[in-house]
């Protein structure tokens, strides 16, 4: 079995990081929340209507600069992302991910990543270092975006060419709805800030703490 887990929710607190990183880059800790918010919202919607392949950075870019036009802040959004970027080893990982991952990696499973991103960032997170990397599998590795199909089913393909069956472990409504919708076996890793979708497909299995996905992986 492979066993790929979405970077930035399930393994990663993104919010954590990415606010302090705009705090650090100068933007007012009392709005830099809102900015990652709308940056990030901005940035899923344009991954979702990616058709024709932009690297992670370039659509990152885009909706940084729509989200200050947004919030009505004049800043360099290019030098901001910069600065957001390089932050990234620092960003932090979930209490229980780096003993789950290596519970899942003991129980026999070979660990990877399903993630939209650039290959050199993902390099670069903590959550990296915990997976094999030659199953790191990036948005541009597979030239696909999530919550399209293609990227579930792209990932299938690389688990079954290694001889092995995919597991997907998300953390938010849309990466479980992308997944169940390829038709991979997914297990929802409940995190602060990420909801279900009420009217989205329902995962095979929902975990509260990363230590108790091997129970879960045995049973499927």
């Amino acid at each position: 079995m492979i066993v790929t887990f979405d970077l930035f929710s399930a393994l990663t607190d993104s919010r954590t990081g990415g606010t302090a990183a705009l705090v650090a880059a100068g933007r007012s800790e009392t709005g830099a929340g809102a900015l990652y918010d709308a940056w990030d919202a901005r940035n899923k919607a344009l991954q979702a209507a990616c058709t024709t392949w932009e690297s992670f950075h370039d659509l990152s870019l885009q909706a940084l600069g729509w989200a200050y036009a947004e919030h009505g802040v004049e800043a360099d959004a290019a030098a901001d992302l910069a600065a957001l970027e390089a932050s990234v080893p620092t960003w932090p990982l979930w209490p229980d991910v780096a003993e789950g991952v290596a519970a899942v990696a003991r129980s026999g499973a070979r660990v990877g990543l399903l993630s939209n991103v650039d290959d050199d960032l993902c390099r670069r997170t903590r959550g990296h270092a915990l997976v094999d990397p030659d199953l790191a599998l990036t948005s541009e590795r597979l030239g696909a975006y999530k919550p399209g199909v293609q990227i579930y089913r792209l990932a299938r393909q690389v688990a079954a060419d290694a001889g092995h069956e995919l597991v997907h472990v998300a953390a938010s409504a849309r990466d479980v709805r992308g997944a169940q919708e390829a038709g991979l076996r997914t297990v929802r890793l409940a995190r602060r800030g990420h909801r279900v979708d009420p009217d989205g497909p329902v995962p095979d299995h929902v975990v509260d703490d990363a230590r108790d996905l091997p129970g879960v992986l045995a049973s499927l």
